[in-house]
């Protein structure tokens, strides 16, 4: 198997099958070996060492009045929660509050994987205090995997937003897509939010007609990417041109582009105008696949 995307790889026991035990749970959020991230809307907890910045990890009891904590899992040292900093009472304990894309170079895989699902339920909870079906107020439920309505009894559950991401490719030239509000010279994969009733290859195809102008003959799954901004699944392709002359359609876009494969491995190199998409997106997985397939 390949290696994993960053923001995946998350080595906990995700512990399912104990998120309806009141009592375990109990047991778990009492035990001073517990620990907890906190993460927030402005970031994650971070601690700094000498070499890098890491997550935080404290014990619950450090936080005083217990607040909403959700279960991320289990490993060998105990229990591990995730808590939102923005519903803590008064400053956060003794760290740094850090954005998780300027940090995400210093993380460790299982690190990347653990704010990735941290911060998407944190989220999630954030953005559900209300229900959606007769708008009373609900409550944490199920270890924090379900927000409940007191009043109507309706059960909701988190989301995760699809996105399919594709490099669309003819021979030795890829196409590229460029938005505004980037840095000067950079470009990335096209990518857009699967749409109800369509299947993956189905969204690929149109978001690239409706981007990007040209048709697709077929597409090809590579791997997927946990991303937590605030909480999408990017579901990577590469997908082979048919035809079409590109250029940017429906607004979203400032540019399109046909990249040569010698452009995007000077640009690899850090050589010529061209700025590919940083290591850990998966946008620039696509890119190094496709190059490197071409050189094995």
């Amino acid at each position: 198997m390949a290696a994993p995307n960053t923001f995946a790889g998350e080595a906990l026991d995700r512990a399912a099958a104990r998120r309806t035990d009141r009592a375990w749970l109990a047991q778990r959020l009492a035990d001073p070996t517990s620990r907890t991230v906190l993460v927030g809307s402005a970031g994650v907890l971070v601690a700094e060492g000498p070499q890098r910045s890491a997550p935080a990890q404290l014990p619950l009891a450090a936080l005083g009045e217990m607040p909403e904590a959700i279960l991320l899992g289990i490993d060998g040292d105990g229990a591990v929660f995730a808590v939102d900093l923005d519903a803590l009472e008064g400053p956060p304990p003794a760290g740094e509050v850090r954005g998780l894309r300027e940090i995400v170079g210093d993380l460790t895989q299982a690190e990347g994987g653990l704010l990735a699902h941290a911060s998407a339920l944190a989220h999630w909870h954030r953005s559900h205090r209300f229900c959606a079906r007769c708008g009373a107020p609900t409550a944490m439920a199920e270890a924090g995997y379900v927000r409940r309505c007191p009043a109507c009894g309706a059960e909701h559950h988190p989301r995760t937003d699809p996105v399919v991401i594709m490099l669309v490719t003819d021979g030795d030239r890829a196409l590229l897509g460029r938005q505004a509000t980037w840095p000067a010279g950079r470009y990335s994969a096209l990518a857009g939010f699967v749409e109800p009733g369509e299947s993956l290859e189905e969204a690929v195809a149109r978001e690239v007609a409706e981007e990007a102008g040209v048709t697709i003959s077929a597409a090809h799954y590579r791997s997927s990417q946990p991303w937590p901004f605030p909480a999408s699944l990017m579901i990577g392709f590469l997908a082979d041109y048919a035809g079409g002359e590109p250029a940017a359609r429906d607004g979203e876009l400032e540019d399109v582009r046909w990249a040569t494969r010698a452009e995007l491995e000077a640009a690899r190199r850090g050589e010529g105008g061209l700025l590919l998409p940083p290591p850990e997106a998966i946008a620039r997985r696509l890119v190094d696949d496709w190059l490197n397939r071409a050189e094995s």
